[in-house]
């Protein structure tokens, strides 16, 4: 598990130093301060580690870290990444909670090679995924075709990976918590996604109704994206899974069920960092704090490049969401 991450003059982030992570960490903050590319930057570091001397993979972690940033962040050379107009490298590292660091730096000039790397964590067989606002099973042979015969920006890396992912085949015993967060997840959408080998197509199932995965929802084909992660033992107990906007396409009340489903993994092990804009994420997150009596870092971002860390185990941040619900709340008062 990641315990800690700093990043200095990556894209609009200046100067942040997170402490203390835990099974579930919660960015918040305004739109281009720098949430989602956080999530990125700890993603790529984190695949690279993972795929690193993997099987028959004999790439330097160098190669592996500067290709995953060049289509992650699609730019023409990675130093387009480093925060203008500063002076210094860009900087980057994590640490893991046995103490292995995983870190990094370069320049503005950095065309696609990578020259100061650290890398001492130990070689593993988890994985882990990112999870975009926009579904993507209607979309998977749209994406594995512009990656991986067209060689062209468009559908960045973490689409990619996951498209991968999704359409992996692998067979055997699933964890009975895996098997009961898979009803979970049926229930919540009132049916099942499952791909057809016969029309080459995913189907969304209810009962002995079937439809084709175009004719469902967003929420529907994203709730159905955990639960073939789950399916195809692509997650373990060691994965770490990366979230943008978990809101997004969701009902509340499947919204809630999905939130109450990520604590039950996070105690199971596995480790979540979550980017939102919800106030309905956040007021859950901390009554599962409370409840569970867990920590739950909030990772809170302004425009000038910093972020601020507080714990929903010790109350509500102030921050602009919750001000914008008083706000309307305060509104209605006045009807």
């Amino acid at each position: 598990m990641i315990q800690s991450v700093e990043a200095k003059n990556y894209g609009p982030i200046r100067d942040i130093n997170l402490e203390k992570l835990g099974s579930i960490n919660l960015f918040i903050g305004p739109n281009s301060s720098g949430k989602t590319i956080l999530l990125k930057a700890i993603y790529c570091a984190q695949r690279t580690i993972e795929l690193t001397g993997r099987g028959k993979n004999i790439t330097l972690d160098k190669e592996i870290l500067a290709d995953k940033l060049y289509w992650t962040f699609q730019v023409e050379k990675i130093g387009n990444i480093v925060r203008k107009p500063e002076t210094g490298p860009l900087v980057f590292s994590l640490k893991e909670n046995n103490g292995d660091k995983f870190s990094y730096s370069f320049g503005a000039d950095t065309e696609k090679k990578i020259i100061k790397l650290e890398n001492n964590c130990s070689p593993r067989s988890s994985n882990s995924i990112f999870i975009p606002a926009k579904e993507v099973l209607s979309l998977l042979d749209v994406i594995k075709n512009n990656r991986e015969i067209k060689m062209e920006f468009g559908f960045d890396e973490t689409y990619s990976d996951l498209a991968a992912a999704l359409t992996l085949s692998t067979k055997g015993t699933i964890p009975e918590l895996f098997k009961e967060i898979r009803g979970r997840l049926e229930n919540a959408i009132n049916g099942k996604i499952v791909y057809s080998k016969e029309k080459k197509m995913w189907q969304y199932v209810q009962g002995k109704t079937s439809f084709e995965i175009n004719a469902t929802s967003e929420g529907t084909k994203k709730i159905a994206i955990f639960d073939t992660l789950i399916a195809n033992h692509f997650l373990t107990k060691e994965s770490i899974v990366f979230i943008d906007e978990p809101e997004s396409g969701l009902h509340p009340g499947v919204l809630i069920e999905l939130l109450d489903i990520i604590a039950t993994l996070a105690e199971y092990g596995v480790q979540f960092m979550i980017a939102s804009h919800s106030y309905f994420v956040i007021k859950k997150l901390y009554l599962i704090a409370q409840n569970k009596n867990i920590d739950i870092p909030v990772i809170a971002f302004d425009k000038d490049g910093y972020a601020g860390l507080s714990n929903l185990k010790d109350g509500m941040p102030e921050n602009a969401i919750i001000d914008e619900s008083v706000k309307l709340y305060e509104e209605e008062l006045c009807l």
